[in-house]
């Protein structure tokens, strides 16, 4: 059921945070039946303007327009008495409540006189709810027991009890399965047929195309255009996206491999990885592709001596190294960029500088055994400047940056140890068009300086576009290698799925 007006509708909005200027005269409608995608860089926007839409900030100029009536929003409850629900990234699920009580979280219903929560009331609504999506979790389980795609359907159902007819989804496949984004689509269209208008945040452009109707992209807290989703092709958007056309969106640099600078024999830990052997040399990326579940993570971990290996041998620069912990790693050259740079990349209550000089800290000691912030200082801006991280100034905290200038800090801190060998491991994940090619020069400006890239990655174009050569995984085991000129999709997938 489409509406003709715009439900939602944001004209003119402008908002400035202490040395930023984070949104100016920006423009959004968002119309019942219809899924609207909100297109941009990180640090383009996307987040500060639903939030605001949302209640949690306060906008500096402009008019909030929600059904033809001009509005202005006193917070998160106001923003929902409205009829206009977020549901986040990092989903606000609480582990040890039951499905019922996280639907109606903040909302419960209690017996009529007494204040005992009617739970026989909110199981029946909520699966009332949970039907109304096609979902049939029973309300009475944990949440702890299911899937991060049924999470997803909470918070969805939590909307509907709401009376929400605009929902914002913000990068709501990050953590899914391909199955379970299949599902998450399958209600989307239900909620399109209800008349709710659905705002779609995603980098992911083959989603942008499968499910949205209209797409408005921001650039650099600017409003850049909207256009129809049947109307343009992928190469238009990123040109929208980044002010320039990517004519090489996998820049590729030939560079001559040297000597071997890591090299693993029969390494084994638990039933994760199993028997695996591979060398890498200097001026080389090597791609390690596989489906989930594949191993891959938990070999870079036991390289880096997070986890504890049962066999097998590892040797840097032909010598045979004991790697016990992440320190010792360190200590023979090897660094790792974790999937989750959230919880294991970054201290998000720290700056810019701190984050980037924690494990370095000892190289600024002065006579006093005392940190020269002086020096400290001079070669934290060396980094901002040479990977290019968007930030006000070193004291910014990292938790207030894009995604990915959160990736370039941790890059930044790995490449001030000056690493024989760097692990990355989705290295590109959240991030947008735009910043994926800067962190894929930097790799490649590591291959020119003789070091060696071993990069974990799920994006089939990556692997191929950036690899020097794929090893490719399968439960634990390497199943196959390729060289550059020899894989395509269909040679990485026949060895992912151990045929």
């Amino acid at each position: 059921m489409e509406s003709k007006k715009p439900i939602l509708e944001m004209v003119g909005i402008s908002k400035s945070f202490p040395g930023v200027k984070a949104l100016q005269d920006v423009h959004i409608k968002a119309y019942g039946g219809k899924v609207l995608a909100l297109l941009g860089e990180n640090g383009a926007g996307k987040s500060t303007l639903m939030k605001i839409v949302s209640g949690v900030y306060k906008k500096d100029e402009g008019k909030i327009i929600v059904d033809g009536d001009e509005i202005e929003i006193h917070g998160i409850k106001h923003a929902e008495s409205l009829g206009i629900t977020i549901i986040h990234q990092e989903l606000s699920v609480l582990p040890n409540l039951t499905v019922a009580q996280n639907i109606f979280l903040g909302n419960e219903k209690f017996s009529k006189g007494t204040r005992k929560i009617n739970k026989v009331w909110m199981k029946e609504r909520s699966k009332y709810f949970l039907d109304q999506i096609g979902c049939n979790i029973n309300p009475n389980t944990l949440v702890k027991d299911i899937n991060l795609g049924d999470m997803q359907m909470i918070e969805i159902a939590k909307a509907l009890t709401k009376n929400s007819s605009v929902i914002i989804m913000d990068e709501p496949t990050t953590a899914l399965t391909d199955v379970e984004t299949q599902k998450l689509f399958q209600v989307i269209r239900k909620l399109k047929e209800k008349g709710i208008a659905i705002i779609y945040i995603s980098h992911r452009m083959d989603e942008i195309f499968q499910i949205c109707d209209s797409i408005t992209v921001l650039r650099d807290g600017k409003y850049i255009g909207s256009v129809e989703t049947k109307d343009v092709t992928k190469d238009d958007l990123i040109t929208m996206m980044v002010g320039r056309k990517l004519e090489e969106q996998f820049p590729y640099k030939e560079v001559e491999k040297e000597n071997v600078l890591l090299k693993v024999e029969n390494l084994s830990m638990k039933d994760k990885v199993k028997n695996v052997s591979f060398e890498i040399r200097s001026g080389e990326i090597l791609g390690v592709s596989g489906l989930m579940g594949a191993g891959r993570t938990e070999l870079a971990k036991t390289i880096f001596g997070d986890y504890k290996k049962d066999s097998g041998e590892i040797y840097v620069d032909g010598e045979k190294v004991n790697i016990n912990s992440p320190k010792d790693a360190i200590k023979y050259g090897i660094c790792y960029l974790s999937e989750d740079r959230k919880q294991e990349g970054l201290i998000l209550n720290m700056s810019v500088a701190q984050n980037i000089t924690l494990p370095n800290l000892i190289s600024y000691e002065n006579k006093m055994k005392r940190i020269d912030k002086k020096s400290e200082k001079k070669e934290v801006e060396e980094y901002i400047k040479r990977l290019s991280i968007k930030t006000p100034n070193q004291e910014q905290l990292v938790k207030n940056l894009s995604g990915g200038n959160q990736q370039k800090v941790i890059l930044a801190k790995w490449l001030m140890r000056s690493p024989k060998v760097l692990i990355v491991d989705e290295p590109t994940k959240g991030i947008d068009v735009g910043a994926k090619k800067e962190i894929y020069e930097v790799l490649n400006k590591l291959k020119s300086m003789g070091k060696a890239v071993i990069m974990i990655s799920s994006d089939m174009a990556e692997i191929l576009g950036v690899s020097d050569r794929v090893m490719v995984m399968h439960e634990g085991k390497v199943t196959g290698e390729l060289k550059r000129e020899e894989a395509t999709q269909e040679s990485i997938m026949k060895y992912a799925i151990g045929v």
